[in-house]
């Protein structure tokens, strides 16, 4: 069957296959979805995802439900999900629609909106088909639990799997009172205080260290040069992989900053001693959470544990402030930094799910899981 790019669903919505693209007329409704979507994820909002197109966004299509064809004049969106087409997955013609990730979107969760979730998530689900796409949906790094979990799980008879599955650290202040704020620190082992002080004593040998919160204008912009100077001197610097080596990361990084920015949607956190940054940290907003997208610090005061110190900082900031209420690290597995001081947890997992009745679901399920265990197992051999 040839996809078509948009479909009539039941209950009056319409599904739609659109690409990137930013002089699209239904980006200010994409704006609205993600500011009040059931689950936050600034990485697939509008200001984000257009800036990541041209260095990540290759073969992406944006899967839409709205409740007329989203160019339609008044379209409203109430669910949106990044993905590309793949055929060759499992090593079997057996496509598969895969949600959009890459080393600067670590949250795959489609947007959808909170005030009608079923509605919005049942019509998403049922698309592909509609468009005369695969009914197989595999949801790369989405939560495995907490209000899209439930409603993923919460589908009648419509199955879904859970593969790869890991948990991140995750500071979580909603709903804590005052006094909870104050001793939420005190979870921090003896032994790790003492550590803190020593690493802490260290970095002000050479001076008074502050947190400096940047959240404006030209000032985010230099703050941003300078995080880009800071990764550029360490060890990826040396290995290429830094935003200074890589023109189109680092361009993205730019347009995505300056647009976020401009909404009050984006901070960086730094730790300052006199003019020189000592570690920093990147967070796009979204309502009331925020997430960490990158953080370096600066291998000279190795010795003195800058990115320890300025999570340390940060925490002890947004306890005092009350804002935001929750911040994912969007750390990798083997990436546990925040776990020192946040204790929330967020477990995220690949979630391959039917959208729609399929007979196939089952070998995919397979496929996927017997793909989960060689590429564990080869890990296992090179970690040995």
């Amino acid at each position: 069957m040839t996809p078509s790019p948009t479909a009539a669903l039941p209950g009056g919505l319409f599904a739609a296959v659109r690409s990137l693209d930013p002089s699209a007329p239904f980006i200010e409704a994409w704006r609205r979805l993600g500011a009040q979507a059931l689950v936050a994820n600034p990485f697939y909002e509008a200001d984000y995802a257009l800036h990541a197109a041209q260095a990540f966004g290759a073969g992406v299509r944006l899967l839409i439900v709205a409740d007329r064809p989203p160019e339609a004049p008044g379209a409203r969106l109430l669910a949106l999900w990044p993905h590309r087409a793949s055929r060759t997955r499992w090593g079997l013609p057996l496509p598969v629609l895969m949600g959009w990730t890459h080393g600067f979107c670590p949250l795959g969760v489609p947007l959808l909106d909170a005030a009608e979730t079923e509605r919005a998530w049942a019509a998403l689900r049922a698309a592909p088909r509609a468009l005369g796409l695969p009914p197989r949906l595999l949801m790369l790094n989405a939560p495995a639990d907490g209000p899209f979990a439930a409603h993923v799980d919460g589908r009648g008879s419509l199955r879904r799997i859970a593969v790869w599955p890991h948990a991140r650290a995750v500071l979580d202040l909603a709903g804590l009172t005052a006094d909870a704020r104050t001793a939420y620190l005190g979870a921090v082992s003896a032994k790790r205080r003492r550590k803190l002080r020593l690493g802490r004593e260290r970095l002000e040998a050479g001076g008074p260290v502050v947190l400096e919160t940047v959240t404006e204008g030209t000032a985010l912009m230099d703050a941003l040069d300078d995080y880009v100077a800071l990764e550029t001197m360490g060890w990826k610097g040396r290995a290429g992989t830094a935003l200074g080596n890589r023109p189109l990361e680092a361009a993205f990084m730019r347009g995505m900053v300056a647009a976020l920015g401009a909404r009050g949607r984006l901070r960086i956190d730094r730790l300052r001693r006199g003019g020189r940054t000592l570690a920093a940290a990147i967070l796009p907003l979204t309502g009331e959470a925020a997430f960490v997208l990158k953080i370096s610090y600066d291998e000279a005061d190795a010795p003195g544990a800058p990115g320890v110190q300025l999570v340390h900082r940060l925490t002890q900031s947004v306890l005092g402030a009350g804002s935001p209420t929750t911040i994912d690290s969007c750390a990798a597995p083997d990436y546990r930094l925040a776990e020192t001081f946040w204790t929330g947890r967020r477990r995220i997992a690949h979630l391959l799910i039917e959208g729609s009745p399929d007979p196939l679901f089952p070998l995919a399920a397979a496929l996927e899981r017997a793909r989960e265990r060689v590429s564990r197992w080869r890990a296992a051999r090179r970690a040995g």
